[in-house]
């Protein structure tokens, strides 16, 4: 029996949460080297099973298959496609910048209540939801996928509601209460979705008759499976609405800015670099290969409020007067982005959409992870407390500087390709989409410039005027971020090789060809 690669990728940083959390409540840095540790491990597996992925091979690989509950046909069933093995990989090596950018977030708090805040458990709590997401992105099993869909929230919910921004204006009272306002708000919309999409997984059973990927794709392709156009149709908005909640697509959003803003920069990286990423994957992986018939009937609407999203997202990113919630709306035009290479049912805007996933990963944490490093030094979140930072802290500001101008996808920064494929993507099948979704690009350069020119340039404020400059640590964060991001955008071959054939196996999925240009003859 070969070796579990997959299971073991996902067990270690789960096995790491147990030992983390074991460590002496005394300990805490041995509890923080111990979480990075295992993290560590995590992406060594990751970047063994990214090695052994053949992008020419099988569609699912490395795969594993074990009887789970026999009497519900549920199986433990793991499998990566280039989509799922890109994403694997990226969440395995985010999550080391995470905990190294908060190493200090959870250390003891002495606030007016007396309460102390246990770094042993913030720890832990990251390595659970990295298990959880990992395992995700490897489940080829409907109802296994589920369950690691619901029970993500659950770490999520203490990590935003246990540990929030210290940079909090008013009470410690006011922000225990914002805290807890933005914790229920983001589990209770995640939980309706994921109720809904309980009813829509109970249903694919009663029709299907297995909750197995591969057994599903098999009785399609042999003609022994035939939904009924209703029920399919019913079937994919039950799946879409879980998915467009954690997404998140318009109108079902407003839980992100409230749940970044309150929750430290570490963890509102974990929220939109990682956890979110779920469901824009669950849109290919699920949506599209159950359901394709039914995609096709909803792409319009999809299309729409994927447009809503890039113009809206920016429109209120330019509004915003916090730096993490002007983040955060920039990240719901992103997702818009994506949705719309999703939904526009081509090879390069597929292609693009999953470069996008990970593109956008890296960039909002290198931007969200060094504005962190700014806010924990100012104290505030507020733009206007800020102004001349790139005079005493210059190489934090050059830094953010690219953080910021990856986020508006300029050329030569990993997010430019793949924006630059979605909109070529949802021009060739959707002109009108594709003129209205640049003007997200100019919003972006807008909101992004003005950010910096607010918080960065100008007159020295006096109190940033003795902000320290970035430390070692908060290098070691930055610098291979920025990195990637350099590499990716003039290179990005290495990524595209791994999911291009996955994407061709989704638009075969749902019976879909490239629009081809129409040239006139000559006279």
């Amino acid at each position: 029996m070969s070796f579990p690669l997959l299971t073991a990728t996902a067990a270690l940083p789960a096995i790491g949460a147990v030992a983390t959390a074991a460590v002496p409540a005394a300990r805490r840095t041995a509890a923080k080297w111990t979480a990075l540790v295992f993290s560590l491990a995590t992406l060594v597996l990751a970047g063994v099973a990214l090695a052994r992925f053949e992008p020419g091979g099988d569609r699912y690989q490395l795969t594993e298959s074990h009887a789970w509950i026999k009497d519900f046909g549920v199986r433990y069933e793991l499998g990566v496609d280039g989509i799922g093995v890109a994403l694997m990989a990226l969440t395995a090596l985010l999550i080391p910048f995470v905990i190294l950018a908060g190493w200090h977030d959870a250390d003891p708090l002495k606030t007016s209540s007396s309460r102390w805040r246990p770094t042993q458990g913030f720890f832990a709590l990251i390595l659970m939801v990295e298990a959880m997401v990992i395992l995700s992105f490897e489940a080829t099993d409907v109802f296994l996928f589920y369950i690691l869909f619901e029970a993500m929230l659950i770490p999520m919910y203490f990590l935003i509601g246990g540990f929030g921004d210290r940079a909090h204006s008013g009470s410690d009272e006011n922000a225990a209460a914002q805290r807890s306002y933005a914790a229920v708000k983001f589990l209770l919309y995640n939980l309706a979705g994921g109720l809904i999409m309980l009813a829509a997984v109970i249903g694919l059973y009663v029709v299907a008759g297995t909750f197995s990927l591969s057994e599903i794709a098999a009785a399609r392709a042999d003609g022994s499976l035939s939904m009924a156009t209703g029920t399919e149709r019913w079937l994919f908005l039950g799946f879409f609405f879980a998915f467009a909640v954690k997404a998140p697509l318009w109108p079902l959003h407003t839980w992100l800015p409230n749940a970044m803003g309150e929750a430290t920069s570490p963890v509102a990286v974990l929220i939109t670099a990682v956890v979110d990423k779920v469901g824009t994957f669950a849109m290919l992986r699920f949506c599209l290969q159950l359901f394709p018939e039914a995609s096709k009937w909803a792409t319009p609407v999809i299309v729409v409020l994927a447009l809503i999203s890039i113009v809206y997202g920016a429109l209120l990113a330019v509004g915003q007067r916090d730096i993490k919630r002007l983040i955060a709306y920039a990240s719901i035009s992103h997702f818009g982005f994506i949705i719309l290479g999703i939904f526009a049912m081509t090879s390069q805007g597929q292609s693009g959409a999953t470069l996008y996933m990970v593109n956008h990963g890296i960039s909002t944490a290198a931007l969200m992870l060094v504005a962190g490093f700014l806010i924990t030094r100012r104290g505030s979140r507020l733009i206007a407390d800020y102004g001349g930072v790139q005079k005493v802290a210059p190489v934090l500001a050059g830094t953010f500087l690219i953080g910021g101008l990856a986020t508006l996808s300029l050329p030569g920064l990993a997010p430019f390709v793949s924006e630059f494929l979605v909109l070529v993507g949802a021009f060739s099948a959707y002109p009108a989409a594709g003129i209205v979704a640049t003007t997200g690009i100019v919003l972006a350069a807008l909101y992004v410039l003005v950010l910096y020119q607010r918080t960065m340039t100008g007159p020295v404020k006096e109190e940033v005027r003795g902000m320290a400059d970035l430390k070692v640590r908060e290098l070691t964060v930055v610098v291979p971020l920025i990195g990637l991001l350099l590499f990716l955008g003039v290179y990005p071959k290495p990524l595209t090789e791994i999911v291009n054939p996955a994407v061709q196996h989704t638009m075969s999925d749902v019976q879909k060809k490239d629009p081809q240009p129409e040239v006139e003859a000559a006279k």
